[in-house]
């Protein structure tokens, strides 16, 4: 049927009728959408964009389409030549640049100098809305809020346009849906999520600069390399005990491990696990081995960027208290 477009004309339906045109033409068919695309020789794509009647039919498919139906031919449609709303848009672009510019000649340098006229005069000064920031929520200090710069500050780094978050793509599927569910919460932006094969990697991607400068600026997270600058829990998270034990819960998520030790002793094998707070910031780990003193556990320093929690009462007294939204962590914890 492709045979059949006439490429010099186009059908022009009132509102609405060129979707109940084709609507008409897969039932009178008794095909599906995907079948008809096929028959007409176009792609899905294009079928949808003229069932949404985003643009105009090509009028031989038009008459193709009716006579392979059995159906009348539309009445009450125009018909116009190809381009026709290419020509149309020139028009008013060119009406548009008259009354920015004036007549502008055929010389560059001369349309180059009225360009500089409007834009001294009147164009710097307009707002354009691909220099606006796009807004974002901006959530009140909480718990939810301080377990996301937890997250940030383990597995997060921040560009000028980007926030990111990185975890790996097969132990922490459960938490990747966590933390994409928690960013639409806080934020209400919907993050993108790039795997990274090479490096068993999920990079948590939110492209929104309004977002980048609620974090350095309101939530004390700083753009950058984290280990340089040293990174610690805001002041903020610190004076208040809920805020701490949520922060460091989105540390560990991230940057903290179960660890399982078996050994054997006289022909009988024992079991114990441990819990490890990684980082190469000393005085983010100063503040995790701080609030975890604070709340009554007995935490140590170890292979100089650790904090570890030793004792079977440590480890269950932080799954109490701080809690994991890590499944990867909870699974090793209770197995």
């Amino acid at each position: 049927m492709a045979e059949s477009f006439n490429k010099n004309k186009r059908a022009v339906f009132s509102k609405d009728a060129q979707k109940r045109f084709l609507e008409r033409i897969k039932k009178n068919l008794h095909v599906n959408w995907k079948a008809l695309a096929r028959q007409i020789g176009v792609s899905e794509k294009t079928l949808s964009d003229w069932r949404r009647e985003k643009f105009t039919m090509p009028l031989g498919t038009v008459r193709a389409l009716a006579r392979r139906a059995h159906i009348p031919f539309p009445q009450h449609i125009e018909i116009r030549d190809n381009f026709w709303s290419t020509t149309k848009a020139a028009k008013i672009g060119g009406n548009a640049t008259f009354k920015k510019y004036g007549r502008v000649g055929g010389s560059p340098e001369h349309r180059k100098k009225q360009w500089r006229a409007w834009w001294k005069r009147e164009g710097k000064r307009k707002p354009h809305s691909i220099l606006q920031r796009l807004p974002i929520r901006k959530p009140s200090r909480s718990p939810l809020l301080a377990e996301f710069v937890g997250i940030a500050l383990g597995d997060g780094g921040i560009t000028n346009r980007q926030v990111t978050i990185t975890l790996n793509r097969e132990s922490d599927k459960g938490y990747v849906t966590f933390v994409v569910a928690l960013i639409q919460k806080l934020f209400g932006l919907r993050a993108s999520l790039y795997n990274n094969i090479k490096y068993s990697a999920v990079n948590i991607v939110v492209s929104r600069t309004e977002l980048v400068g609620f974090c350095t600026k309101i939530l004390g997270l700083k753009r950058g390399n984290k280990v340089k600058q040293k990174v610690n829990i805001p002041r903020w998270i610190m004076r208040r005990k809920k805020l701490q034990i949520a922060c460091v819960r989105g540390l560990i998520d991230t940057d903290g491990c179960v660890i399982i030790h078996r050994y054997k002793v006289r022909n009988k094998y024992y079991i114990y696990k441990k819990l490890a707070f990684t980082s190469h910031s000393d005085p983010l780990r100063q503040s995790v081995y701080k609030i975890l003193k604070t709340q009554g556990l007995h935490p140590r320093m170890a292979q100089r960027k650790d904090v570890r929690l030793d004792s079977k009462k440590d480890l269950h007294s932080y799954f109490s208290t701080f809690k994991s939204h890590n499944p990867k962590h909870l699974e090793r914890y209770k197995s």
